[in-house]
Parts: C-alpha cells; sequence; structure tokens
C-alpha cells in the first residue's frame, strides 16, 4: 500500500492496554445530550478516523481534498484524518485519548461503549446500511460445508467478524470463542485476506465493501450469505459515526460543524451518484495504490444505503450477536449511547427529515 499524505495517518492495530485503561477512567457519562457542559468553544484540531473501504463512502466524501464538506464546515478548526483496518483498533485510538471521532462499525461502538460502563463515547449518526458478505470457494454450497474450513474477518470484535462468529453459532457450528474448533476464523486484514482467498489459503471471508466484490468478481468466489437477508427489511448497519463524550463535551460546536459536514456529504453521495463513485474511487486509489475496476465499484455500491439514521433499532440485536458470537459475556444496557440531538439540528437546517434512535431499549 503506497503512503498516504502527510493528513492521511494510518494508526498501528495495537495500543497499550495501560493507555486505554487511563482514557476510560478520566470520562463522565451524560445520559442527556452531550452538547450541554465543559463548553470550551471550537477545538484547534478535529482527529477523525475512517476505514478506506466502500461502506465509509461517506467519509471518504466528507473529507475530500477537493471537496471539503467536513473541511469547510470546520472553519479555522484544523481536521486531521487516520485510516484503520477494522474497528476494535479505532476503539482502541479513540479510548486512548488519541482520537476524536470515527466512523466504525457498530460492535465496536458497542464494545467501546460497554468497556466503559456507558461513560467514553457517542453514536452521533448514521453513515451507511448493508455491504457485507460472506463469500466462499464455488465448491462450498450450504454452511454445513464450512467445517473445518478457514474465514476470514478483519478483526477479532470487529462488526463482520461478530456477524460471522454469531452466524455459525446459529448453524450449529462451534469456533474457539464458543467453546469449540468447527471452523477456524483468521483475523486478516483486508487486502491480505483478498490475495490468500485468490492463492487458496484462505476459504472465505465475511467482509464489507468493497472486499466481498473483489473476492467474488476478482478472485472466483460465490456469495453464501448476504447479510442483508438476516435482518427484518435487509437493514443492518453498516458504519455510523461516533465521538468521545469528553470531545464532545467541550467542543459541540465542532461537534455541529462535523455533522454539518456529514450531512452534506451523505446528500451529495445520494443526489450525485456518478460523481461520488469517483470521488471514493480516487480515494480508495490513494490508500490501496490504485483504484477499483468499474464492475468491482458497480457491485459495491449497489450492496449499500447511505443515509445519516444510525438505525438505532438494530443495536440491541447487535448487543445481543456480540453475546452469542462469544466475544461479550453479557448483554449491556445501551441507553444513553445515541445522542443525535446535533445530527437532527444539521439535517433541520439542511432541510431534511430528522433520524429517530427509538426503539433502542438496551436489554
Amino acid at each position: 500500500m503506497r503512503t498516504p499524505r502527510r493528513r492521511h495517518r494510518v494508526l498501528p492495530a495495537v495500543l497499550a492496554a495501560t493507555a486505554l485503561v487511563a482514557a476510560v477512567s478520566g470520562c463522565s457519562r451524560a445520559a442527556e445530550s452531550t452538547t450541554q457542559s465543559s463548553d470550551s468553544g471550537p477545538a484547534v484540531e478535529l482527529r477523525l478516523g475512517f476505514f478506506p473501504n466502500v461502506t465509509h463512502a461517506p467519509a471518504l466524501v466528507g473529507i475530500d481534498e477537493d471537496r471539503k464538506f467536513i473541511a469547510k464546515e470546520l472553519g479555522g478548526t484544523k481536521l486531521s484524518t487516520q485510516a484503520f483496518n477494522a474497528g476494535p483498533s479505532a476503539v482502541e485510538a479513540l479510548l486512548a485519548g488519541s482520537l476524536d471521532a470515527t466512523f466504525i462499525g457498530p460492535n465496536p461502538t458497542i464494545n467501546a461503549f460497554t468497556k466503559s460502563n456507558g461513560q467514553a463515547v457517542r453514536l452521533i449518526a448514521g453513515a451507511a446500511t448493508g455491504g457485507a458478505q460472506l463469500v466462499v470457494r464455488k465448491e462450498i454450497t450450504g454452511p454445513q460445508q464450512l467445517k473445518d474450513k478457514t474465514i476470514a474477518t478483519p478483526q477479532l470484535g470487529g462488526t463482520q467478524d461478530v456477524a460471522l462468529r454469531a452466524y455459525l453459532a446459529q448453524q450449529g457450528l462451534k469456533v474457539e470463542t464458543t467453546g469449540g474448533k468447527d471452523v477456524k476464523i483468521a483475523n486478516t486484514e483486508n487486502p491480505q485476506t483478498f490475495d490468500a482467498f485468490r492463492t487458496g489459503q484462505l476459504d472465505g471471508g465475511w467482509l464489507p465493501e468493497p472486499w466481498a466484490s473483489r473476492l467474488v468478481l476478482e478472485a472466483g468466489g460465490k456469495v453464501l450469505v448476504d447479510e442483508r437477508d438476516l435482518w427484518p427489511g435487509g437493514k443492518f448497519p453498516t458504519t455510523v459515526l461516533i465521538v468521545r463524550t469528553e470531545f464532545a463535551q467541550k467542543h459541540p460546536a465542532t461537534v455541529k460543524a462535523l455533522l454539518r459536514g456529514h450531512v452534506a456529504a451523505t446528500k451529495f453521495l445520494n443526489d450525485n451518484p456518478a460523481e461520488a463513485k469517483k470521488t471514493v474511487n480516487a480515494a480508495l486509489g490513494r490508500y490501496a495504490g490504485k483504484p477499483l475496476p468499474e464492475p468491482v465499484l458497480e457491485r459495491s455500491f449497489s450492496q449499500i444505503a447511505f443515509s445519516t439514521d444510525p438505525a438505532a433499532s438494530t443495536f440491541p440485536k447487535l448487543s445481543k450477536d456480540a453475546v452469542a458470537a462469544g466475544v461479550a459475556k453479557q448483554e449491556f444496557d445501551l441507553k444513553g449511547l445515541v445522542d443525535l440531538t446535533a445530527l437532527n439540528e444539521a439535517l433541520r437546517a439542511a432541510g431534511q427529515p430528522t433520524a429517530d434512535a427509538s426503539g433502542l431499549d438496551g436489554k
């Protein structure tokens, strides 16, 4: 992968656990709006995380250096960005205080909230739904044929990792987190998964876009499970936007500016799909060394819906899935996780319908 430009820094996957604990202990819980206390004015800098995936297209469009949807709204606040392979690494950076906000999957969001006893983070917007599939070798025709196979996910405890482990548990197949060895799960960065699948070292992967499409179109795989088929109405969150609670309390104006930029970027994605695809593909080229082939780009976009609504009603089930997957010991009361106050202010200002957090009842 080519070294990104100076503003885009790839953070190492593992940070010191002691730093994580220290960051968590410094946060204070506020079930009410995160914008109500300790206002210190706009931040000098906003450190924003994202993944170089099509499922993070709102982020890639929002931080684009030509369109500057987010940067223009931030005004004098410097925008610094960091790219991650998967959610757990971004959570570690956020909890350690080296990141202020990040686009991320729902399961690492829940994990950050539960690890900090509901203190450290708030979910402030949605970004994308759909766009994750289990792609396998063509000779695998059903879930029972996954036994004794090796399947990849981006990182232990990430959204696709939890989805795979929960699905296997439903099929009666055990993995190391559920007390068995029926299926081996290899937590592997997405580019390495693609190479390993193509060379026969892996039997499949539960992956976000564009990697699922790349396995299908470029590596001869087939879809065994489209995750949309596992959810009522085919809607499940793949990417949301979260912020450190402490940062939101100190710099509510900066959070509002971030959300105005996010609303504008998401609208651009939906209103101008052809131009948006070019912008996203150019960004992917910067991080992966080359842009996606047109068929992969088109298939990837066809799997995803972009929306600032976080699909909050799905989070209790996502929490249950983490327990079924063996990556969480118990469900956690998720009340207080979602704060859409600033998002809805931005949506109203843009003349768009507001988002709804109803249905998030924790346990």
